[in-house]
């Protein structure tokens, strides 16, 4: 009888480990790589031993963007002399512009988040800059990026950030003018 009792505790040993096994094998991506298919590596992680195991995700065509997003309405406007025309936006719905303003080569306003906010995480007001016959010269940014060291200071219905951006130095003396938009409003 207790042989029996051995081998059965012997046998659901090795089960659980068999099935411990074949968990991690899943959950790590190894099988049959001729019935899977060419491995993927971009998006492969090595684990080391001090790394603890868990579930990992591959998202194979999914392209990493590269460089700051962007507006597709940059190339298309053509604002008048000293005047700043408005980019259309993906978080046009969650705020305000107003006292827009442009001139020698610096466009500047203030930007309201008017969805409900208790702190501004992160924003990028993008300016595109253009001669006088409306072509876009260069472009420059304003990035209010929240740091990791801050208070909830209570719940605000709206932030408000005030921003300025200045053309780039090789073509403030062509910029006649200033497109703005937002291609970046993260909130809480």
């Amino acid at each position: 009888m207790r042989h029996r009792v051995r081998q059965l505790t012997v046998l659901g040993i090795v089960l659980v480990a068999l099935a411990t096994g074949l968990a991690t094998a899943a959950l790590n991506g190894v099988g049959n790589r001729e019935a899977d298919g060419p491995a993927d590596t971009r998006n492969r992680v090595v684990r080391t031993s001090a790394e603890p195991t868990g579930a990992r995700t591959s998202l194979p065509g999914l392209v990493p963007a590269r460089g700051e997003p962007d507006l597709p309405g940059l190339v298309t406007v053509r604002p008048a002399s000293g005047a700043v025309a408005r980019l259309a936006g993906p978080f046009d719905d969650r705020f305000r512009l107003s006292r827009l303003d442009y001139a020698s080569g610096r466009v500047s306003g203030v930007l309201t988040v008017t969805s409900d906010v208790s702190e501004l995480l992160e924003l990028q007001v993008l300016a595109g800059f253009y001669d006088g016959d409306g072509r876009l010269l260069g472009t420059g940014r304003f990035v209010h990026h929240l740091d990791g060291h801050h208070e909830h200071a209570g719940a605000d219905p709206h932030a408000i950030e005030r921003f300025a951006i200045v053309a780039p130095r090789r073509i403030q003396p062509r910029a006649v003018s200033a497109a703005v938009g937002v291609p970046v409003l993260v909130n809480e």
